[in-house]
C-alpha cells in the first residue's frame, strides 16, 4: 500500500470533515505537526475537537486554527503561553476538557489498544472527577477515565521508513505515539523519509501498522522559552 504523499493537502484529501476529532502530537512546540495543521487551516474545515497536549502558541501549532475560530473544543493537559486560547475560553467561546498530562496520554495510549475505559486515582477529589464514576479498589478510590478513539491522528516524527515505521527524537516522543495510535486514519509528517531496511528495528518508536500516510517537509525549529544571561 502506498503512504507517503506529496504534500499535507494530498495526505488530508478524502480525510478532513467539519466536527471531526483529531488527536494531535507534539508536546510544547516540540513535535508537532505543523505542515498538516497549516494544510488543516487552509481547508476551512470547522467545528473541530482536539486531543492534544497543548494548543501550541498563538501563531503556531493549534493556535493557528484558534485564530480562524475552526476549533469548537480542546482536549488539553496544558493550557499556558497562548493568549487567544484564554480569551476564548474566558468568554465562553471554546469548550475545554482539561487532563491530567499523564491521563490524556493513557486515554490516547487505551484507545490504541481498543481499551474503552480505565481507572486511576489522578483527580480523586478535584474538579476533573466531577461527573465521572468512582470505585473503590482495596480501600483506594478511583475514577473512571474513557479511551481516545479519534477520527484522525496527525503526528510529527524525526525519520520514517516508507512503511510509517518511525522514529522520534526526545520529548517529541512524549505524545507523539499515542496520538498515533488512536486515530482511525494516522496521517504523520517527518524531517526524513528513509529506504525500508534503513532504521534499526530494535530503534523504532511507532510500527507502521498505525500509520496510512506520511509526507516529508522542512520544519521550524523553535525554543519555547529562551532564559540568557550577561557574558
Amino acid at each position: 500500500m502506498k503512504k507517503v504523499y506529496g504534500n499535507a493537502a494530498e495526505a488530508l484529501d478524502g480525510v478532513l470533515h467539519d466536527g471531526m476529532l483529531i488527536a494531535a502530537g507534539g508536546f510544547g512546540l516540540c513535535g508537532i505537526p505543523e505542515l498538516l495543521l497549516q494544510a488543516i487551516r487552509e481547508s476551512g474545515v470547522k467545528d473541530l475537537t482536539f486531543a492534544s497536549n497543548n494548543a501550541g502558541v498563538d501563531d503556531f501549532g493549534i493556535g493557528i486554527l484558534l485564530q480562524t475560530r475552526q476549533v469548537k473544543k480542546m482536549m488539553s493537559s496544558y493550557v499556558g503561553e497562548n493568549a487567544e486560547f484564554m480569551r476564548q475560553y474566558l468568554s465562553g467561546e471554546l469548550e475545554l476538557e482539561f487532563n491530567p498530562q499523564g491521563t490524556l496520554a493513557e486515554r490516547m495510549r487505551a484507545g490504541g489498544a481498543g481499551i474503552p475505559g480505565f481507572y486511576t486515582k489522578t483527580g480523586v477529589g478535584t474538579v476533573i472527577a466531577e461527573g465521572k464514576e468512582h470505585k473503590d479498589f482495596d480501600g483506594e478510590t478511583y475514577i473512571l477515565e474513557r479511551g481516545i478513539f479519534a477520527d484522525l491522528s496527525i503526528v510529527k516524527a524525526w525519520k520514517a521508513d516508507e512503511t510509517g515505521n518511525a522514529i522520534f527524537r526526545k520529548t517529541a516522543r512524549n505524545f507523539n505515539p499515542p496520538a498515533a495510535m488512536c486515530g482511525r486514519v494516522c496521517i504523520m509528517e517527518v524531517e526524513e523519509i528513509v529506504p525500508v531496511g534503513s532504521l534499526d528495528p530494535d530503534s523504532i518508536h511507532l510500527p507502521g501498522i498505525y500509520v496510512h500516510r506520511l509526507i516529508q517537509g522542512e520544519h521550524e525549529k523553535r525554543i519555547e522559552q529562551r532564559t540568557t544571561r550577561a557574558a
